[in-house]
């Protein structure tokens, strides 16, 4: 019959609780947090669920109810990369993996179960696979449709399988709140429709009626006639590249030129999928296992030849560790028995396109300061970029050449007290203690009302001829006795130097420190 909705298949979904919370803390999450967005409580872990903290709750509520609630930012691209792994394991078991999101796995479960013999014993063999790699919190519901198969996941210890034909009875009970719907849920609750036994009884009809082809979707679910077809991912191409030595070279020359050829031939996998790398991990295994890992990020693509670079600078910061002292080229460390270069991030290549005019001279600049880099190193050659915060040296952040500058500090975030545009053009880090001084050679301070007890008059025994302030700076910090409080004065000496100073508080007195200066 025309239009008619195809009836549900059977379906395995892996649930992996507090996703969000593991991938930004790891395995040994054990304090209380939580991952914020749009102000609202997203995912908390166990500690803070003990303490009442909920998913929904506003970020006030939360930390009414937690003061130690450690907060941390949304980030579903940082959950997507480390799902990327687990997401491996299971296709390794069984292909054809769908993710919903990050954290929830789908799966059909007519191949897996024939192979084991049984949708329990399935769900037992996937549960036992992934406990082993780390996973033992993994949640395995096995139903007729998605809809029904998550919730199943979400109700089991470890593995829960709704028999076939059973979804409506097994939804029945739950509470509508379920369909994470929250417009239709309040209205529902209004009309007193509480489980979604009760919402499935309205009928398809009287639904779509009220709500559309909504409605007629809602109900659908409720009744336990999910029809949503497993969609796998496509399978991602083998784009890392390894390569393994007979006997253990320890001169980082030896290794970088052995690894060209696979640098290669990333390079070359990545150009066959129209795809170039912003985001690489370089593993260096050692003559006793070890493994030393870095992630290394690039502002557009990598080239081989910056693949070997970040293998040799890896190298030199490996023998720095394990020498305590300066690598140089013909330095040797432990022998290295493997390497291996694995893109983390890809990119469409037609996004990293050549323009045709006007590209010449910063391919040139680029080339030019790349190779000063490989001659002096990795952090030889470094490039600066405005962070958030109140100080001069905190909102200063040095990047190596070639690496994405990624801000450890918001600067769109408000910064109250911040230093406004313009900064200085030179910045002490850490500040520089100075003496300012007033006409009859005493020392300038500030008093409880933050006021100037004198008028600058010199500071480092340089006349001053101009000055401006002073200004508040307030900031309560995390760590124990962490308040900075100081006020800060712009000063134009006789020799036409326009300097940043800070006054902070003393046992013994005030002090003076330069910030930076303006050029």
């Amino acid at each position: 019959m025309s239009g008619e909705v195809p009836a549900p298949v059977r379906v395995i979904v892996l649930w992996f609780p507090d996703w969000p919370l593991r991938a930004a803390l790891g395995a040994d999450a054990a304090e209380p947090a939580a991952i914020l967005h749009a102000n609202r409580v997203q995912a908390c872990s166990a500690a803070a669920r003990a303490q009442g903290v909920r998913i929904g709750q506003r970020r006030r509520e939360a930390q009414g109810l937690v003061p130690d609630l450690r907060i941390l930012p949304a980030d579903p691209a940082r959950d997507e990369r480390a799902f990327l792994p687990v997401l491996r394991l299971i296709e390794g078991h069984s292909p054809g993996a769908q993710v919903l999101r990050p954290g929830l796995a789908l799966l059909r479960a007519r191949g897996v179960s024939r192979y084991h013999g049984g949708e329990a014993e399935a769900g037992l063999a996937l549960h036992a696979l992934l406990a082993d790699q780390g996973h033992p919190e993994v949640r395995i519901g096995v139903a007729d449709g998605p809809f029904t198969a998550e919730l199943a996941a979400r109700g089991a210890d470890p593995v829960l399988v709704v028999a076939e034909g059973e979804a409506a009875a097994f939804l029945s009970p739950l509470p509508v709140q379920a369909l994470r719907d929250e417009e239709v849920t309040a209205l529902l609750l209004r009309l007193g429709i509480r489980t979604l036994g009760e919402l499935a009884a309205l009928g398809a009809t009287r639904l779509a009626e009220r709500f559309g082809e909504r409605g007629a979707r809602l109900h659908r679910l409720a009744a336990g006639a999910d029809s949503r077809p497993v969609v796998p991912r496509p399978v991602d191409p083998e784009l890392a590249a390894e390569i393994e030595f007979d006997s253990p070279l320890g001169q980082s020359d030896q290794i970088a030129f052995a690894v060209r050829q696979s640098a290669d031939r990333v390079v070359l996998a990545l150009a066959d999928a129209s795809l170039v790398c912003t985001e690489v991990r370089i593993d260096l295994t050692d003559d006793d296992e070890g493994v030393a890992s870095r992630t290394w990020l690039h502002p557009t693509c990598f080239e081989a030849t910056d693949l070997v670079d970040r293998v040799r600078w890896q190298l030199e910061a490996l023998a720095q560790a394990q020498t305590g002292k300066e690598a140089d080229e013909a330095h040797r460390f432990r022998g290295i028995v493997r390497v291996r270069i694995a893109p983390i991030a890809v990119d469409d290549a037609a996004h990293h396109q050549p323009g045709l005019f006007g590209s010449g001279t910063d391919d040139r600049l680029h080339h030019a300061i790349s190779r000063v880099q490989t001659l002096l190193g990795h952090e030889g050659v470094l490039t600066a970029v405005v962070a958030g915060g109140r100080l001069a040296a905190e909102r200063q952040q040095l990047t190596p050449w070639g690496e994405r500058a990624v801000p450890l500090r918001a600067a769109g975030q408000p910064w109250p007290g911040r230093l406004p545009d313009p900064l200085p053009g030179e910045v002490f880090a850490p500040p520089r203690r100075v003496a300012v001084t007033a006409a009859d050679g005493s020392p300038v301070d500030v008093d409880d009302r933050g006021l100037l007890t004198a008028d600058p008059a010199a500071i480092e025994d340089c006349p001053v001829r101009h000055w401006a302030g002073p200004w508040p700076l307030r900031e309560r910090r995390g760590e124990p006795g962490g308040i900075l409080r100081g006020e800060r004065l712009q000063l134009v000496d006789a020799q036409e130097r326009a300097w940043l100073v800070l006054h902070t508080p003393g046992d013994d007195g005030g002090h003076w420190w330069a910030e930076g200066r303006y050029h």
